[in-house]
């Protein structure tokens, strides 16, 4: 018993050990960004590996806030990333409710939702119907073409399936009507499914990249990551945030406004996982276990 106990005493010292060391790891790249924006200049180039600035300075988060391409790509992120939810979420989670009631060609339907998960239209159909549709250049372009996730979608369904049917029965024994009975009692007991899949759209909204270059021509439109790329890839620190910045004759370092701009890029989604870190564990357990 005793040989049992140091074991693991032993085995669970090791396992935090580790842990510790991964998590480490992960903070390492966000302590930098963080040591590198608020640093002068003589600090950067003084050091190889910068982990602390010895002289602060908000130089580049004033340079980038004072640019309104900056200001206006993110807000635009943040109403694609609220609306894209709210969409995604009333879709997906209306269709997945009638999928899990018993209709008539239920089966077809339901093919065609995993076939739509199995093989998509590809990018030429899609920027075709966008462009049929004429949401291009419209914020709308980033939304309805995603509106539903297949995956999402047959998750959600499992997760209605595993809601007791004798509470669907009292409400039908109540006089409710399937839209009585869909946001008075399936809304309510699914809150930590909504909750986690909830973050999943909108952590794919925020970093959507690739649908914004597509989609959106006008530079005033775009999207917090297309501005990171011309920032960040491009090296357009003044050219992207220069032309309508009006901070100082010398901009910061090229190297600190990066940082900077990544560091605002991520941290708003970083603020809104705690809100749902609590329904996150359960939600993202759906359909794990029946019973």
């Amino acid at each position: 018993m005793n040989q049992k106990s140091i074991a693991e005493r032993l085995f669970n010292s090791v396992n935090i050990g580790l842990l510790l060391l991964i998590s480490a790891l992960m903070l390492f790249p966000f302590l930098y960004l963080f040591s590198v924006s608020f640093s002068s200049y003589e600090d950067f180039l003084g050091s190889r590996l910068l982990l602390w600035p010895s002289n602060w300075t908000t130089d580049a988060y004033e340079y980038i806030w004072s640019s309104r391409t900056f200001r206006q790509a993110l807000w635009t992120t943040s109403l694609v990333t609220v609306l894209g939810t709210l969409v995604n979420l009333f879709f997906t989670s209306t269709m997945a409710y009638a999928l899990s009631r018993p209709i008539i060609g239920q089966r077809s339907v339901m093919f065609m939702v995993v076939f739509s998960l199995l093989f998509s239209a590809g990018m030429i159909p899609t920027y075709l119907v966008v462009q049929a549709t004429g949401l291009l250049d419209s914020i709308w372009s980033l939304i309805l073409p995603v509106a539903i996730a297949p995956f999402n979608l047959i998750v959600i369904r499992q997760f209605f399936l595993n809601i007791p049917g004798e509470m669907i029965e009292a409400g039908i024994v109540d006089g409710a009507n399937d839209l009585q009975i869909f946001y008075k009692i399936i809304l309510p007991l699914s809150k930590p499914a909504l909750a986690a899949f909830s973050l999943f759209y909108a952590v794919t909204h925020w970093n959507n990249y690739f649908a914004p270059i597509l989609y959106i021509n006008n530079s005033s439109k775009w999207t917090i990551q297309v501005v990171l790329r011309q920032i960040v890839v491009v090296g357009e620190t003044t050219g992207t945030l220069g032309g309508d910045n009006m901070f100082a004759a010398q901009p910061p370092p090229p190297e600190t406004i990066q940082m900077a701009a990544i560091l605002m890029a991520t941290l708003p989604i970083l603020i809104v996982y705690p809100f749902l870190q609590k329904h996150f564990a359960k939600g993202v357990m759906l359909g794990a276990v029946k019973g």
